[in-house]
Formats: structure tokens, sequence, C-alpha cells
């Protein structure tokens, strides 16, 4: 009968642990508040260790409401935490701006906020990588972009925007001595064109060469220059 009941509540254990996870044993939850003007976040973690976070997450949207907007995933969420707090499962740790793990911005300048969320470092020398989402008017909802996904996981680090010139920039590097530069404009409804390419090479002593490769008109143009190093600034 003892065997008979143990045996029973064994079951009714497993039944529950398999039914509710991880949720049993709790997450490292994360609240970012000031890194948008519109949206606040709540971000889940299923594992961290030391002062930081490297692991499958979740992301919660809310708006000004404090009503959840929208859900995302990140397989490789990553955050590092500030001087003096402390991972503590359960309990809601806010995230500073430059802590947070998301990035937002107009990132296709259609006047509405799009969201950038960290997938890892899969970027250039291992640089941080990132899954871009833009707000889509029509469904009132944030779509992940292929375009914009690639250029935030494949150059150095997240793109810069130009919002006069409504282009995004983006940077990369080789060995000690090779840069570049690579800027896209955004057409409305069409997507990116690449524009212009530009690498610094130092790599001879005491000068730089500089080669612009341009497209304007549909036709692509080249400029080469070379500056003594002293005289140069990137």
């Amino acid at each position: 009968m003892t065997m008979n009941m143990n045996i029973s509540n064994y079951y009714r254990s497993l039944s529950a642990f398999i039914l509710l996870g991880p949720l049993c044993f709790g997450q490292y939850q994360f609240e970012v508040k000031d890194a948008s003007k519109n949206y606040d976040a709540i971000i889940h973690i299923d594992n961290c260790f030391s002062d930081q976070c490297m692991d499958k997450g979740t992301v919660e949207l809310f708006n000004n409401n404090n009503t959840k907007v929208q859900t995302f995933t990140s397989d490789n969420l990553v955050l590092h935490l500030g001087e003096g707090q402390r991972l503590e499962r359960g309990k809601v740790i806010p995230l500073k701006k430059e802590q947070s793990p998301l990035i937002f911005g107009d990132f296709n300048f259609d006047g509405t906020e799009d969201l950038a969320i960290r997938n890892g470092n899969m970027g250039n020398y291992s640089s941080a990588s990132y899954d871009v989402y833009v707000f889509n008017s029509t469904r009132m909802a944030f779509v992940k972009s292929k375009e914009l996904t690639d250029l935030g996981s494949n150059y150095f680090d997240f793109f810069e925007t130009d919002p006069v010139r409504k282009r995004i920039i983006t940077f990369g590097k080789d060995g000690c001595c090779r840069f570049f530069t690579t800027e896209f404009e955004v057409i409305p409804q069409k997507g990116l064109d690449k524009v212009l390419e530009k690498e610094e090479d130092s790599s001879e002593d005491g000068y730089v060469k500089v080669i612009i490769k341009e497209k304007k008109n549909n036709k692509w143009t080249t400029r080469t220059k070379v500056y003594p190093s002293d005289q140069y600034n990137r």
C-alpha cells in the first residue's frame, strides 16, 4: 500500500514538472524601462552565471498603458549586470539602456519605432548580433526583417542610421589595419540598395590608402587616395 502511494505521488510530481517545466524553478527576469519612448520590456532568460546571461530567452513588450503588445524569442539573449547588481531567480532586475539586449529606433525611416533583439555574437570578429523587427502599421505588429537582420548580424556590432539621407551604415574590419564602411539606402516599399563602400587600409607603414566605391544613377565609380598617417582622421 505504501509503495503504491509513493509511486502515485511520484507520477503526480512528474506530471507537474512536465506541465510547468522551468516555471517550477523560476527564470531570471529583467526589466527595461528607459530604452524606448513607447515601450517597456520584461525579459526572461533560462540560465545566467556570474554577472552575465547568454541563453535562450523571451522578451515581452508592453505599451505605455502597461498592455502587453507582443512576445519575442531569442536563441541567445546576451546581457551584463551593472556594478552592485546580483542575480536572483524570481526577482525582477532593472536594466539600464546600455545594459539592455534591446535596441529601439526607426530603422527603416517610416516614422514608427522598430526593435532589434540580441541574438548572440555572430557579427564580424564575434561582435554583437541582432534580430531586427520593423513595425508593420497594417498588421499593427512587429515583423522580422530578413534584410535588416542580415545587416544586424553579419557586420561589426549594430549598424548606424542616417535619417537625413535615409541610409543605414555598417562597419567591419580585417586584421589590424583594414576597416570597411558600407552604406545602404532605404527605398520605401522596395528594400535596401547598397550605394557606398569605403575601405581604409593602413597596412603600409606611414600611409593610409582610402578606396571609395560609390553608386550614382545606377553606375559605380571608384576613387582612391593615399594620405600620410599623421594627417588622416577616420
